[in-house]
């Protein structure tokens, strides 16, 4: 058997190459996600200090319920500063491209937690109804709404890695090795999200969504007086922050769970391998990061075939950025 694969230790051509697999917006969705906590908190303290001051319970509640998502997003700068900083860390085998997916999957329980509380909360009105002052609480609802558009703009076209890469980018392009020692540059898979910036975006527009519905909810029940539609505004909103904590759930699980990203690029692996008659025997296809997939491919050949041959024909999937090729004669 003939292995071939990437690691840590020189190569032996006199090159090493790194294993930090971070996305090509990593640094940008970082700073743009510290600019959404920071308005976040001036909002929270604003209400709860508001809401003190005036003697308006529902807008220290709303500054309270500010605070839940600052939280949130700031489980997601952290993460991202971590990975930045331990991205070359020779500690994590694979680099610490899965931070943003491990921060994503904890958000996506935390907003499962909220859509419970949140439920459970208007079921309880609408057993048993509470007095309403909706003069005051409409444009609270209205500028949390325009709160969390202001976030959603800030954090632009968040869980999406583009094709183009940005200068403050501490790895801007990874690379793996060619068949003859060189190297190529990886540009970002773009069918393949950052997680992180994904939840953060999840949580603003979750929180929008709530605005939207209890607006509709508080309006019909002042002007029409169906106070009911409060409550059963509330439900409908921590339904459809159930839906979207639980896509959210499974995108990342299946990521930290090492499940196959794309099963048509596998099958598109096997059929260049396969093609000249050899036989894949094994084939294991993982996420690194945003951006960055990992392979381990086994070939069996009956021809005098080396490493470096199959490492050419896979060149052209540069999704795949850490690859390792076992031959194995038939």
């Amino acid at each position: 058997m003939t292995k071939s694969h990437s690691s840590l230790a020189p190569h032996p051509h006199g090159l090493a190459h790194d294993h930090a697999f971070l996305g090509a917006s990593h640094v940008r969705n970082e700073r743009r996600t510290w600019m959404v906590i920071a308005l976040c908190t001036v909002m929270m303290v604003v209400e709860i200090v508001g809401g003190m001051w005036f003697g308006s319970i529902a807008l220290v509640a709303d500054g309270w319920h500010m605070s839940t998502h600052a939280s949130a997003l700031l489980l997601a700068a952290l993460a991202y500063s971590y990975a930045r900083r331990h991205a070359d860390d020779r500690r994590f085998t694979f680099g610490t491209g899965k931070f943003g997916d491990l921060a994503g999957f904890t958000s996506a329980i935390v907003l499962a937690m909220i859509a419970l509380l949140v439920g459970y909360e208007a079921a309880l009105r609408l057993v048993d109804p509470v007095p309403i002052d909706f003069a005051e609480a409409i444009p609270i609802a209205v500028l949390g709404l325009l709160v969390n558009v202001a976030s959603a703009l800030l954090l632009g076209a968040g869980g999406h890695d583009h094709q183009h890469h940005h200068h403050d980018d501490p790895h801007p392009a990874r690379r793996v090795h060619d068949h003859d020692g060189g190297h190529r540059a990886v540009p970002s898979y773009a069918r393949h999200r950052d997680h992180n910036m994904r939840a953060a975006v999840v949580h603003v527009m979750a929180d929008a969504a709530v605005s939207v519905l209890v607006i509709i909810g508080l309006s019909l029940g002042r002007w029409l007086g169906w106070a009911w539609m409060d409550p059963v505004a509330g439900i409908c909103g921590a339904i459809v922050i159930a839906a979207w904590s639980w896509t959210l759930i499974r995108d990342t699980g299946a990521i930290l769970l090492d499940m196959n990203p794309d099963r048509e690029l596998s099958e598109r692996m096997r059929a260049v391998i396969e093609a000249e008659g050899d036989r894949l025997t094994d084939l294991h296809l993982w996420r690194l990061g945003p951006g960055h997939l990992g392979a381990i491919v086994s070939v069996a050949t009956v021809q005098d075939r080396g490493p470096a041959h199959y490492r050419a024909l896979l060149r052209r999937f540069e999704a795949v950025s850490h690859l390792t090729v076992e031959v194995h004669a038939a």
